[in-house]
């Protein structure tokens, strides 16, 4: 831990030194919400979001927020370790290609339903009210197995274990999203009858967590990261697809996956609170976990050390420095092409509209992971060779 804010009502506990001013105000709006539990985490990649600042770990008692688990529930990475301990450029391009040709990318979607088995099982008896994921469960069946655009990407790395690995970054595309912003605007709705204290600018909205609009968002919540995980393995599925059409003989080991945004009922210094992670992830003691950097950096697979302050948990990823169009404006499209080409990775920058996703436009990963030293240690560390972006 960096430092600890107590001007607050509660506490906030940072693992970074530089928190931009928005993150840091959307932090101490946390710790003013009259439902917090114990203290707000704020982890080492920390930057503006809508209401929570992303990279930040809240838990509360007797309330869900919507607005703190965000439009991408479930949203995560996968990654796969394979037996090939080298592979050249060339190849590399191959294999990406072969990625296009299987995953849609951006907005875009299958043209056709994918086999039903990939939807995770659906509780028949929903109890009341409308169920968001029922309406979308037939165009749901057409997203997975999407990659979605952003941040989302698909990565060939090589670790420094010597083995080629497969990384992918994605979440829960539009089912996530109609959910997230159905169960807010009830939230807001039902807050603004209440005369919530809570002033809507700060865009957290809660809804109490055993009412039937608590109980209805956690089930198409979980429901949501579950569905997040299929659409992963359905894409991992389809990148090792992509190697073995060129590579027939390679061996892949068990996936490794994780969340990053959604929240769960968890039990923290002796009480059960719903903890949310909006670009956290869990790190309990010995649990492996992935943190990417950027196209440019590294990323990590990570034990966690099982950190009480940190309510079991890390960052997720880099961390932006620079919003998108901030990113457009300023960053030089010679200079991010040049370094991603100096270190050979096959990369998609092409023009000035790909520059919010550029390396330059993220934290250093290197001082990211040192601020977190006491939440994770490093396994294995991988190195960029190709990415297809979202």
């Amino acid at each position: 831990m960096k430092s600890v804010i107590t001007t607050e009502n509660k506490p906030i506990k940072l693992w970074l030194d530089d928190i931009e001013d928005g993150a840091l105000d959307q932090a101490k709006n946390l710790a003013n919400l009259p439902f917090i539990f114990k203290h707000i985490a704020i982890m080492s990649d920390c930057h503006r979001g809508y209401g929570m600042p992303i990279g930040g770990v809240m838990a509360t008692k007797g309330v869900i927020v919507p607005g703190a688990v965000g439009s991408d529930i479930g949203c995560g990475m996968c990654i796969v370790k394979t037996s090939l301990q080298e592979i050249n450029r060339e190849t590399i391009k191959k294999i990406m290609g072969g990625i296009r040709d299987k995953i849609p990318v951006g907005f875009n979607h299958h043209s056709k339903k994918q086999d039903e088995k990939w939807m995770p099982k659906w509780e028949s008896s929903w109890r009341f009210g409308t169920s968001i994921v029922e309406i979308e469960y037939e165009s749901a069946l057409k997203q997975v197995g999407t990659l979605g655009s952003n941040n989302h990407f698909v990565e060939i790395q090589m670790g420094s274990d010597g083995y080629v690995w497969l990384m992918l970054h994605s979440g829960s595309r539009n089912l996530g999203y109609k959910v997230a912003k159905h169960y807010n605007d009830i939230a807001i709705e039902m807050n603004e009858k209440w005369f919530s204290k809570v002033p809507k600018e700060w865009e957290l909205a809660f809804l109490p967590l055993y009412s039937d609009e608590g109980i209805n968002y956690r089930v198409e919540m979980e429901y949501c990261v579950e569905f997040a995980l299929s659409n992963r393995q359905l894409m991992m599925k389809r990148v090792k697809e992509s190697v073995s059409e060129i590579f027939p003989d390679t061996k892949y080991e068990d996936i490794i996956n994780i969340a990053h945004n959604y929240a769960a009922m968890e039990n923290h210094f002796g009480q059960n609170v719903m903890v949310h992670r909006k670009g956290a992830t869990r790190a309990r003691l010995g649990e492996v976990g992935i943190i990417p950097g950027s196209q440019g950096t590294a990323s990590y697979i990570v034990k966690g050390l099982g950190n009480k302050d940190s309510f079991e948990s890390c960052s997720h990823g880099a961390g932006r420095k620079m919003g998108r169009k901030q990113a457009k404006r300023e960053l030089n499209l010679a200079t991010e092409i040049k370094r991603l080409d100096d270190m050979g990775v096959v990369h998609g920058i092409r023009n000035v509209t790909d520059l919010d996703e550029a390396a330059g436009s993220y934290k250093d990963i290197s001082v990211v992971m040192a601020n977190q030293a006491d939440l994770v240690e490093i396994v294995v560390e991988l190195k960029p060779l190709g990415v297809v972006k979202g």
